[in-house]
């Protein structure tokens, strides 16, 4: 569904990306893991093109995004921190959001209907905690049912119940065919969820495997124990 072919982004003298190559396939729940500063929010925004590398190509659905801007209707877009006008209201920012993405199939209510948002339709961006605004961003990354679904740091600010929902709401999507790129630094919380890995530091592809293969290669009984146990070894 995505490939990303010898990218590499560079601001300034800060080597971003570096050189990466990598092929994401529908079906597949993918961890992209890496301390801060190992490029993931760069890989993302490129995939998205909102960033521009200076050398490589991204490949969606086998066009160029160079030469092909639908593709953006067919991801869902859930950031860590969520900017939405702050004099808007939740149900003015999903209608307007409907009607930049014209979407003609049927919308997916799930989460809208789980997280109650038709008794906060009337308040006002500026107004929501956290965890509020992180539930707005979900309903709108899940609502058009997208063949490809990027959530940075989704359960972060949600409280337990709002985190078992999106999750179940995840492997949902996951089962029906979606591809889906997770960015978290919390690893306990994707043990149930991912199926393969993608470890990043300093800007370059360290790791991607299945998440079986990995715990076989390392001997480890969770994602989280074998990424240490692999950065001991490389260290």
């Amino acid at each position: 569904m995505i490939e990303i072919k010898n990218i590499t982004k560079q601001f300034k003298k800060f080597k971003a990306l570096d050189n990466v190559n990598l092929e994401l396939k529908l079906g597949e729940c993918i961890a992209l893991i890496g301390p801060n500063g190992c490029g993931k929010t760069t890989l993302i925004k490129s995939i998205l093109g909102m960033v521009l590398p200076e050398k490589g190509e991204i490949i969606f659905n086998g066009k160029n995004i160079k030469n092909d801007n639908n593709y953006k209707k067919q991801i869902g877009y859930m950031p860590q921190i969520g900017r939405y006008p702050e004099n808007m209201t939740i149900g003015q920012i999903i209608e307007m959001i409907k009607s930049i993405r014209g979407n003609d199939n049927e919308l997916d209510q799930d989460l809208y209907q789980q997280f109650e948002m038709n008794k906060l339709l009337d308040k006002k961006m500026r107004t929501l905690s956290g965890g509020t605004t992180q539930k707005v961003s979900a309903v709108l990354a899940f609502m058009f049912n997208s063949k490809v679904l990027i959530l940075d740091e989704p359960t972060a600010g949600l409280d337990p119940i709002a985190t078992n929902i999106l999750k179940e709401k995840i492997i949902d999507a996951k089962n029906r065919g979606a591809l889906i790129l997770i960015t978290s630094h919390l690893l306990s919380e994707l043990e149930d969820l991912v199926s393969e890995i993608i470890f990043m530091q300093d800007g370059k592809l360290i790791l991607h495997k299945g998440v079986s293969e990995l715990k076989k290669d390392t001997g480890q009984e969770s994602i989280a124990k074998s990424i240490v146990h692999l950065l001991k070894a490389n260290n």
